[in-house]
């Protein structure tokens, strides 16, 4: 399945929710991205099709193991172009914004490139 940027950024908030919270539901999802709950609804539900996220009786999600290393990759993107952007005089909202909106078409070359530039 091919993932576009949108399921991407719904696979980075379940990994940032789970790093703060010990279990992550769809109305978190909502609360965090300020989505609508259909929209957030019809989201879990593709991801799920897609084998990116297990969603038990419960209604807890979880990331598989793939979907957990689209959400590492893209938040590793966010977290060195937003470091970059930072370093380069943006501020540290207005930094991870663009970081937001530049880590889902820049290239692996590039991302590899900055991470090395800044040592990180």
């Amino acid at each position: 399945m091919h993932l576009y940027e949108s399921g991407q950024m719904y696979l980075e908030t379940i990994l940032v929710l789970s790093k703060k919270m010990p279990k992550v539901r769809s109305i978190d999802i909502v609360e965090e991205m300020g989505y609508s709950k259909p929209s957030v609804s019809r989201a879990v539900g593709l991801l799920k099709n897609g084998g990116f996220i297990i969603v038990d009786e419960d209604g807890h999600i979880t990331l598989t193991d793939e979907g957990r290393e689209v959400a590492e990759t893209i938040y590793e993107r966010h977290t060195i172009l937003t470091e970059a952007l930072i370093r380069l005089g943006v501020d540290q909202e207005t930094a991870a914004e663009d970081a937001c909106k530049i880590e889902h078409a820049i290239s692996d070359q590039s991302v590899a490139a900055i991470k090395a530039f800044l040592g990180m």
